[in-house]
């Protein structure tokens, strides 16, 4: 509750802030793009966003193949700081989370070797960020795991997604 007794709704962004504090992580800056590209652009009312690559809180890119030199756990904890990375990015393009309406569609590539088969719960910890920010109706799209044998700069994790925006900002993030 605030001062005058009403119940605050929470907002994305205050969502974002609980979660991170219980995984004991901290949001990173928005990533510089590393080519030619936008990390993200506005259509109509929706937003796409480039692919994301997982950097760690020393501004470290997480390098490495998933079933070989990294473990399940290493590979989902790239997921979600690539995730965390494309939140970052949706927040500087927009001031902030509140104007995205829902999670359309989510896309992640894992890094990986022929034989892991485990793609989608690499991915699911950036899904799981996203339905902890935005709501398990909005926050959960439409999505594709998939297996590769490389990425760039030999990152682990490669993820992007579309999100539906709304004209103007709303405090509960609906």
């Amino acid at each position: 509750m605030d001062t005058a007794g009403k119940t605050r709704v929470m907002t994305p962004d205050d969502r974002l802030a609980e979660y991170l504090k219980s995984l004991h992580v901290v949001m990173p800056p928005a990533p510089e793009p590393k080519g030619l590209y936008r990390p993200v652009v506005a259509v109509g009312g929706l937003l796409f966003t480039s692919g994301h690559l997982p950097i760690d809180e020393q501004g470290r890119l997480i390098a490495g193949t998933v079933g070989g030199d990294l473990s399940e756990e290493q590979g989902r904890r790239a997921a979600l700081l690539a995730g965390l990375g494309m939140l970052a990015s949706v927040r500087a393009a927009l001031g902030g989370l509140a104007r995205v309406r829902r999670v359309v569609k989510l896309t992640g590539l894992v890094q990986s070797t022929p034989e892991f088969t485990g793609q989608p719960r690499i991915i699911n910890a950036c899904s799981e960020l996203l339905a902890a920010v935005f709501g398990e109706e909005w926050g959960v799209g439409a999505r594709i795991a998939s297996g590769t044998n490389a990425l760039p700069l030999e990152a682990a994790v490669e993820v992007e997604a579309i999100f539906e925006l709304r004209e103007t900002a709303n405090g509960d993030g609906r």
